[in-house]
């Protein structure tokens, strides 16, 4: 369960697939944010600037390490990540509504569906200015380090 712009919303259970996506994604992001960072997987964040939401996104990347939320959640992250294979529209919208609302920089959606990265950039009220599609022969560079390299083909089961 996650609390959604004051309303408890209830997740489907994972299947294989979502789960081994959301292990891909923290070790690819883990590779690539590996000083000063720590990339969560599944934990909630504490939205500072939505304070009737808090998410557990698949993958967040926070600025600091694991002891520095030993009291407290995050209330930012650099970058959060869905992995969406039956909430593709929902993680499009109220998520991407949240994270926007909330200064995300930058949110991926996996896309397991279509086999494909959506990479929303620069929030700005409730959306995002910016919406990249990525498919699996490409790569993508996170905003928070653009001399990275990730396969995107490398984060599908």
């Amino acid at each position: 369960m996650q609390l959604i712009a004051g309303e408890i919303v209830e997740m489907t259970p994972q299947g294989p697939g979502h789960a081994t996506a959301v292990r891909r994604l923290q070790e690819a992001l883990g590779r690539v944010f590996s000083r000063g960072h720590e990339v969560r997987a599944q934990m909630p964040l504490a939205l500072a600037h939505d304070t009737m939401s808090e998410p557990e996104p698949d993958i967040a990347v926070v600025i600091g390490t694991i002891d520095d939320y030993r009291d407290h959640h995050p209330a930012m992250a650099i970058l959060v990540a869905e992995v969406a294979d039956t909430t593709v529209e929902f993680d499009r919208t109220r998520k991407a509504e949240m994270y926007a609302r909330s200064h995300i920089p930058e949110y991926w959606i996996l896309n397991l569906a279509d086999h494909r990265l959506e990479v929303l950039r620069q929030p700005r009220g409730n959306h995002y200015e910016v919406h990249l599609v990525f498919g699996a022969d490409d790569s993508v560079s996170p905003l928070a380090a653009p001399e990275a390299r990730i396969k995107v083909s490398s984060l599908f089961p």
